[in-house]
């Protein structure tokens, strides 16, 4: 089964006029906890999407991945490397202070200048904002932002960026951030129960957000509870009883479970993370493109899709989602034929094979055991070894540091749907991404050339050849891009998924 859309599938809950407020608590059975409530230090999906609910950034993206203004009332592209931004007047924060156009020129310092955050330390959101060379307050409610070359993907980040106050940043300092959010969303913080739940409460005096969003104005529901429960059978039961509203990583296996219920549906939305096999072309086996074809040939994506993910994915043939800017839709395959695997490697110099280890984390150690097997199939002797996410990314994302291991199951995410922050980081050489080890200069080049390139036709032809290189080269296997899946309450209006994975509550309602 194949779905692959930028609309919804699925049951999708129909938008509603905003009901008249009561005092309600909205649920959601989240995955995990936040690592910290301080929007510019971290790298983390889940906890963004907690942080988005208390903050608000200058742009914002709507769940039909099209970017509105949020903070800013609107924006210019003033030249190549010139955007100014106007920012609205009367949004205050939670404490009842005015957001002005200082706090917005210091988020941004905070995020791109070393040491921005304080006591030598930078922001790890630092690359997410690319070339941004300076921020400069024009007046009082125009910011400019100039980068040291064209890159058109500015616009496309800065909905991860959030804007913080600047006096409550001097009062609690960076460590105080960690725990002492203060922002001007729909949502500020009640309780924070680590390892167990995050409590919002309504702000009543928030501004609206995005013109892009109906219905402006303060959230529908008075308090949002972000409910950490890890385990996905925990967070199906709590759902079907009633106990939670929303649930994230609804397991496929589920989804019959909860369309079949009388009080919760599946509501889908195509993902934007590309799973893949990431081979050491440094070391002695896969530095051979004989072996990595050898290893394409042996995988059965479609079965694995059917049996393990539902049928709730799409292939890939390159590292980009078929809904991506500049994806090139014609490249060739790798079939599933274990035989021609076989003549491979034996062409490679291994007439008997090869025996390997894949390196995976816990969370995809069925999947890594159906590939384990495939490839053992075609003469690939495959044992799967599970580690924790942030040893696996230490061990392969070395950035041009030596690797040891033969073969990583990993993914990568990219929220924005543009090649520059998925492509670059995951091909170019040594780049913080590259776990394959991969180098080619050539790609290099046309990655460079894409990235500063204005206009749109060129810029997606140049990925387009980058995609074709590397699919002939095969660094990494390219698997597929899953849909993600949520469990829903019927109870919920007024809301639907984003592709991004973010759970944004601004107009969430419970009926």
């Amino acid at each position: 089964m194949r779905i692959f859309h930028r609309t919804l599938v699925a049951s999708a809950i129909a938008l509603c006029a905003v009901p008249a407020v009561h005092a309600q608590e909205l649920i959601v059975g989240f995955t995990r906890d936040a690592d910290t409530l301080d929007p510019a230090n971290h790298r983390n999906r889940e906890t963004e999407t907690i942080i988005r609910n208390i903050y608000d950034g200058i742009l914002t993206r709507s769940s039909d991945m099209q970017i509105h203004p949020e903070i800013a009332e609107s924006y210019t592209q003033v030249s190549p490397t010139v955007y100014d931004f106007t920012i609205r007047s009367g949004i205050t924060f939670h404490d009842g202070s005015s957001l002005t156009i200082e706090d917005v020129k210091f988020t941004l310092d905070r995020i791109v200048q070393e040491g921005g955050m304080g006591n030598g330390q930078s922001s790890p959101r630092a690359s997410l904002m690319g070339p941004v060379e300076s921020v400069e307050i024009l007046d009082d409610t125009t910011i400019r932002i100039s980068l040291s070359e064209p890159w058109p993907l500015l616009p496309a980040m800065l909905p991860h960026q959030q804007i913080v106050s600047r006096a409550h940043v001097d009062a609690v300092g960076s460590d105080g951030m960690a725990t002492q959010p203060m922002g001007s969303g729909p949502f500020r913080l009640a309780d924070w129960r680590r390892g167990d739940s995050v409590v919002l409460e309504r702000f009543d005096d928030y501004y609206g957000g995005a013109t892009g969003i109906p219905e402006a104005g303060p959230a529908c529901v008075e308090r949002v509870i972000f409910q950490v429960i890890p385990e996905s059978a925990s967070r199906v039961a709590a759902l079907l009883s009633g106990d939670v509203h929303i649930i994230n990583e609804l397991p496929p296996h589920s989804m019959n479970q909860v369309n079949n219920s009388p009080n919760a549906q599946v509501m889908a939305v195509n993902g934007t993370r590309s799973f893949f096999l990431a081979m050491n072309n440094q070391g002695e086996i896969f530095d051979d493109v004989l072996v990595r074809q050898a290893v394409a040939h042996a995988i059965d994506r479609d079965l694995i899709i059917d049996r393990i993910l539902g049928g709730t994915a799409t292939t890939i043939d390159g590292i980009l989602s078929p809904d991506a800017f500049g994806k090139n839709h014609d490249l060739p395959s790798y079939a599933y034929d274990p035989d021609r695997s076989r003549e491979l490697l034996a062409q490679a110099g291994y007439p008997d094979g090869i025996s390997i280890t894949l390196d995976t984390e816990g969370a995809l150690r069925d999947t890594a055991e159906a590939i384990a097997s495939l490839l053992t199939n075609a003469g690939i002797t495959t044992r799967v070894q599970v580690g924790e996410g942030t040893l696996l990314t230490q061990k392969w994302r070395t950035q041009g540091g030596a690797k040891e291991g033969d073969m990583y199951l990993s993914s990568w995410g990219n929220s924005t749907l543009d090649p520059f922050d998925i492509f670059v980081p995951t091909h170019r050489t040594d780049d913080r991404g590259n776990s394959a080890g991969y180098a080619n200069p050539e790609l290099d080049a046309l990655l460079d050339e894409a990235g500063v390139e204005l206009d749109r036709d060129r810029r997606a032809a140049l990925y387009q050849q980058a995609e074709a290189l590397v699919n002939a080269d095969v660094p990494y296997i390219y698997l597929w891009v899953p849909q993600d899946l949520y469990g829903v309450s019927t109870r919920i209006s007024n809301w639907s998924p984003s592709p991004d994975s973010r759970i944004n509550l601004h107009r969430a309602c419970l009926n």
